[in-house]
């Protein structure tokens, strides 16, 4: 028997683990205008439904006109089965979100039934993950982000973040990420670490 011993890299050397940074307001405000600049009707309503719906990106890519739409009008408000847990989250859906998935599905020609993103591959109907993943990627970095520091749970987790500081109503946030308990959202949003370094700031010694 060969008793030869030889050493592996961990699979994480040189690779940022760990929760994946929310994007700031100025972040969502230069992205918008980059992709509103460049006319990019499908990555506007995308990145707009992303930062609204705050669902996990296996959600989002399945997502159908008629989950969000009634004919040719986007809802205010829509209910999506989360496929990670089988169960319903409610989001809304903001007006300038409803504009652009509007726009987006007028220039795509999309019916009730179809996929809200399809895919551009003849591999897979709907965006795939994975291609969410490199749009997400080139986004960041259209705003000289850095790409290994934000990812698909970027979108999901900025707005989350945004209402937390905002009204510190952690109950609310929960029930918004659709997490069945509260420690996820804790852990989530990072919030024990954030608010004490919030606190450790307003405190002179």
């Amino acid at each position: 028997m060969n008793t030869t011993n030889f050493s592996r890299e961990p699979w994480n050397k040189g690779k940022l683990v760990g929760q994946k940074a929310p994007l700031r307001l100025q972040d969502i405000w230069s992205i918008r205008v980059r992709l509103q600049i460049a006319e990019n009707t499908r990555d506007l309503a995308l990145f707009n439904l992303a930062i609204d719906s705050k669902l996990r990106a296996c959600d989002l890519t399945k997502l159908r006109v008629r989950d969000i739409a009634h004919g040719a009008h986007v809802l205010s408000r829509a209910i999506v089965t989360q496929q990670k847990t089988h169960r319903p989250v409610q989001f809304e859906i903001t007006g300038q979100t409803r504009t652009a998935l509007e726009a987006w599905m007028h220039h795509a020609q999309l019916r009730s039934n179809d996929f809200l993103f399809p895919s551009r591959l003849h591999s897979s109907e709907h965006l795939s993950t994975r291609q969410y993943s490199r749009i997400v990627k080139a986004w960041v970095t259209s705003i000289a982000l850095d790409p290994a520091m934000y990812g698909t749970h970027t979108l999901r987790r900025t707005k989350a973040t945004l209402i937390y500081r905002r009204t510190k109503n952690l109950r609310a946030v929960q029930l918004l990420l659709g997490h069945t308990k509260l420690e996820s959202t804790v852990r989530y949003l990072g919030i024990e670490i954030d608010d004490a370094i919030e606190m450790a700031e307003q405190t002179e010694a």
